[in-house]
């Protein structure tokens, strides 16, 4: 694993510069990774779902290691132009359960907020690589809408920060959301889906830490750690300063084909979470969005990779096994 001096002079200088330092060129990333481009199965630069990757994320993968499990989260391969059955632009059901724009409705007594459309790093499997975006979500001007919604729904609880990743948005963003959401009564959580954290940890600032801290709603961030290797010395400093101020800390993953697909990794995860003061709390099994087949695990496998997790862990560091159906109720427990 790569030492972390260059990304710790980088976390000087705040968490957009090293945003705009992320690595959006293939052979840039190779480079740096001392690995040869021509040897790799991958696509070319500039098509439809470009590479990003933080350098401080690219500092926790293996030099010269084309398996490396993060390496594999994030370069684009031809497996992704491959035309495979039940693989959608929207595995989820996301598009019909959208109520208002920048709203998604889908689970009782709970809804969720498109913040944005952009992320820190450009993950190969996400399930909302082909989201229409540009219509739906929560700009500036569409945000009372949306707080019309939530207010006028007196049903709901809990608001889901979602995107993209809501940590994108600027702290004076985030405060204008946060205050608008704390006057409506009803709600009694906030939850902040990031990968920041994780692939970002700079941008837990002080003042962001503040802002949650000072929330009179209970703040849950749902992380998102698909292997040990991406929690470095600095994920850990961030959570750290997050858990100092109560903040409710738990992880999600994605079951992964080449990345985390055997019990080892997996267990790893979860020991390691803890050490952090994260819970893991779901490991997805993978949405079937278009390009994403090469990740797939069957159900079976999964079940098996579980039951074996089960046999080496306390329960409490056993996350759920679930897979998200388009126009159930509620994620389905394997």
């Amino acid at each position: 694993m790569k030492t972390y001096n260059s990304a710790e002079t980088t976390h000087q200088t705040g968490w957009q510069q090293q945003l705009a330092n992320a690595f959006t060129s293939i052979k840039d990333l190779c480079d740096y990774l001392s690995l040869n481009p021509d040897d790799l199965p991958i696509l070319s630069d500039g098509h439809l779902f470009p590479l990003k990757v933080p350098r401080c994320f690219a500092d926790c993968m293996e030099t010269g290691n084309p398996n490396d499990p993060l390496l594999r989260q994030v370069l684009p391969v031809h497996q992704e132009q491959l035309i495979t059955p039940g693989f959608i632009d929207d595995p989820v059901g996301d598009l019909s359960a959208i109520a208002e724009s920048g709203v998604i409705h889908k689970y009782h007594g709970r809804v969720l907020l498109i913040t944005t459309a952009a992320c820190a790093i450009h993950c190969r499997y996400c399930f909302r690589r082909n989201f229409p975006y540009s219509e739906n979500q929560l700009t500036r001007q569409k945000q009372q809408q949306a707080l019309s919604y939530i207010a006028n729904h007196t049903d709901i609880t809990e608001v889901i920060l979602s995107g993209g990743d809501p940590l994108l948005l600027s702290d004076s963003r985030l405060l204008s959301l946060f205050n608008a959401l704390n006057q409506i009564p009803h709600l009694k959580r906030i939850r902040i889906h990031s990968r920041l954290p994780v692939v970002l940890p700079a941008r837990i600032t002080s003042s962001l830490v503040d802002m949650l801290s000072n929330s009179p709603k209970k703040i849950v961030m749902v992380l998102h750690a698909n292997h040990a290797n991406e929690l470095s010395q600095l994920v850990a400093n961030s959570c750290q300063q997050l858990k100092k101020h109560s903040i409710t800390l738990l992880n999600q993953s994605v079951l992964l084909k080449g990345v985390n697909d055997s019990a080892d990794p997996l267990c790893e995860l979860s020991e390691k979470l803890f050490t952090l003061d994260i819970l893991p709390y779901y490991l997805h099994q993978l949405d079937k969005a278009k390009g994403t087949a090469h990740f797939a695990v069957n159900d079976e496998t999964a079940l098996a990779l579980h039951h074996q997790i089960k046999s080496r862990l306390p329960g409490y560091l056993v996350p759920r096994l679930v897979k998200e159906i388009s126009g159930k109720a509620y994620k389905i427990s394997l």
